[in-house]
């Protein structure tokens, strides 16, 4: 659903076939997770996505993506050792490739991957939520081709550095990757406020 629009909980439980009450419970997480805005006598708004939001969102994400990255180089089993290298070429290659959907799948791949590999539960449930919400941004602003393999490159060093143990080096590439995000995310907004 787009940003901005508007959703009624009965045609959305009648799309996807389930009682009102499942649809009301998973209106409410995505609420808490800031997908959505609900307004009392307007209805339930999917949220748009804010590009101050997404520097917000950078700085909560710096430490947790350092410490899952971390946690992963230090504590993957090798069959986790051996996926970060095959989503490393697939990145590569979705990016390579021109494949934005293939880009998009592989990315959020390799995130539930670190996170997995972390073994680290509640680290997973809050940087998941943060990736799901960064996801969004580049939905809305990504489209340059170079960025998708600039950011390729960058997931591909730090998969790569983690699934070497190298710690230090991991947690340097995703800090990397950090910054080119917050690079795009002040480019978006620079482009915003031009066209204002």
């Amino acid at each position: 659903m787009k940003p901005g629009a508007m959703i009624s909980e009965k045609p959305l439980a009648d799309e996807i076939h389930c009682g009102r009450t499942p649809v009301r419970e998973a209106l409410q997480r995505l609420r808490i997770e800031g997908y959505i805005e609900v307004h009392p006598s307007r209805g339930v708004q999917v949220s748009t996505i804010d590009v101050f939001r997404q520097f917000e969102l950078l700085e909560v994400r710096r430490p947790l993506e350092d410490l899952m990255v971390r946690l992963a180089a230090d504590r993957a089993v090798v069959s986790q050792r051996d996926r970060m290298i095959e989503l490393a070429a697939e990145i590569t290659a979705a990016a390579a490739d021109r494949d934005r959907g293939a880009f998009l799948r592989a990315n959020r791949a390799i995130h539930e991957l670190l996170a997995q590999a972390a073994h680290n539960a509640i680290l997973a449930g809050s940087i998941g939520a943060l990736h799901g919400l960064s996801r969004r941004f580049w939905y809305a602003y990504i489209e340059d081709q170079d960025v998708f393999e600039e950011a390729a490159r960058l997931h591909a060093a730090t998969l790569t550095a983690a699934a070497d143990r190298e710690i230090e080096k991991a947690s340097g590439r995703a800090r990397d990757f950090l910054n080119f995000l917050e690079d795009l995310t002040r480019k978006a907004l620079s482009e915003r406020l031009r066209h204002t």
